[in-house]
């Protein structure tokens, strides 16, 4: 990646965040409400990514998905606590790829304990594929104009003479 000396770049600080400090089998295990429950947040970020093409100005909406994960892990925490790690080891245990197919036993115990207590529930089948139009506070980014070049070889007259190739042409079993 070539830098040049205009470009400036976000102060630590402002990269600082706390970070989800959990294991990928939590993770695996919480993702499905967890991505219901910071829909709104994810969405977001992720128009900005796309909008801006520059990470740098969504640091914000980045923290802001931080954030809602955290929220969301201490709810989990203080409401589902036991179901929620009983459903994680499994996932952990039960394969070495994190598969769910094998916990749907206590899969079912927490979406139940989700779904009570903090009135998630689980998302169906394909929820996340289906497409969605996001409607944001953000203003759009305004549109670059594309760079136009000018011909660098201008183009050779139509009236000069056509000298034939020097060595042939390469389509040899094409006749004139």
């Amino acid at each position: 990646m070539v830098l040049t000396a205009d470009l400036t770049l976000p102060e630590e600080s402002e990269l600082t965040v706390p970070e989800v400090n959990l294991s990928t089998a939590t993770l695996f295990a919480g993702s499905f409400h967890l991505g219901k429950y910071c829909e709104q947040a994810n969405n977001e970020f992720m128009l900005c990514r796309m909008e801006e093409n520059d990470p740098r100005k969504c640091i914000n909406e980045g923290k802001v998905v931080t954030a809602c994960t955290m929220e969301f892990f201490r709810k989990v925490k203080n409401s589902c606590m036991s179901e929620f790690n009983q459903y994680a080891n499994c996932v952990d245990k039960s394969s070495g790829d994190y598969s769910l197919t094998k916990c749907r036993k206590t899969q079912g115990v927490y979406d139940n304990c989700m779904l009570e207590k903090l009135n998630i529930e689980r998302p169906k089948f394909g929820y996340f594929c289906e497409a969605r139009v996001h409607d944001t506070k953000r203003p759009k980014p305004p549109v670059e104009p594309k760079a136009v070049y000018p011909d660098a070889t201008p183009a050779l007259p139509d009236d000069r003479e056509k000298v034939p190739a020097r060595f042939g042409s390469r389509f040899y079993w094409m006749t004139e």
